[in-house]
């Protein structure tokens, strides 16, 4: 029986996610906060766990760290960043309304051996997707994106599961998703909030759409998770879906979408 037990221990660890142990919080916030740096800077040499074998893409296409957006010195009004601890990853959305080079971007890092192998960066502008930086930053602004007490927290499962539900329904409206009230998307600049308890984001979902090839940066401490994914199939155009869970529903949605 104590071997039994002994196995049963040692199978559940393997199949359970884990962290990695060279990964820790104040790992990736200092690596995010030394992308922002760069940005602004408009110089990817201030990053430095940048790995000399980065791979990176821009909207979802190969492309370098010194000719990419990472070249361009932005001015930020506004940053928002999560950590995934268990995938080592991060997220960050940068908001820039700056009429010089008006943009709002989404950046996935990926990490091992404590090094940025992995860039993967959206970049909107004008002629994509609702795009409006003025109004992505007004309401923005107004939400609470917090860490959320030890207590209150969903599993990582939970919050991915919740994800996927909004994912899905796009493809299948038989799919059941963990509604909030409120619950309010920002997509491009366009809020469907206005303030009130019965605020809803189960407004406008298009038919018979796939949503596939996600990458997810998942953070427990603040109840969100951000999906990289081809939205319309596996060469549709580049996308990126932010949510914040609170007790299993659905209160915040982001939305990047790439069309020109």
């Amino acid at each position: 029986m104590l071997l039994l037990s002994i196995l049963s221990l040692a199978a559940t660890a393997i199949a359970a996610p884990r962290a990695i142990a060279d990964c820790t919080r104040s790992v990736l916030e200092g690596a995010t906060a030394d992308y922002i740096a760069a940005q602004t800077a408009g110089s990817s040499a201030g990053i430095k766990a940048l790995s000399t074998s980065l791979n990176y893409t821009e909207n979802d296409k190969a492309a370098t760290v010194a000719t990419g957006i990472l070249a361009t010195a932005l001015k930020i009004d506004h940053t928002k960043s999560t950590y995934d601890l268990t995938a080592c990853a991060t997220y960050t959305e940068l908001i820039i309304t700056d009429t010089k080079l008006p943009s709002v971007i989404g950046t996935q890092m990926r990490f091992t051996n404590g090094q940025v192998t992995k860039m993967q960066t959206l970049v909107t502008k004008k002629g994509d997707w609702l795009f409006d930086p003025a109004s992505t930053l007004k309401w923005a602004k107004t939400e609470d994106w917090t860490t959320i007490p030890d207590a209150k927290r969903d599993t990582r499962a939970v919050i991915q599961a919740a994800a996927d539900a909004y994912l899905d329904i796009f493809k299948d409206k038989t799919v059941k998703v963990p509604w909030g009230t409120p619950c309010d998307r920002l997509e491009g600049g366009s809020y469907t909030g206005k303030g009130t308890a019965t605020d809803s984001c189960n407004v406008g979902i298009p038919n018979n759409i796939d949503l596939v090839n996600r990458r997810y940066v998942i953070d427990e401490t603040l109840g969100t998770v951000d999906v990289f994914l081809s939205f319309g199939g596996p060469t549709g155009r580049p996308d990126s879906h932010e949510f914040r869970i609170e007790s299993g529903k659905i209160r915040y949605v982001h939305t990047l979408t790439v069309m020109t």
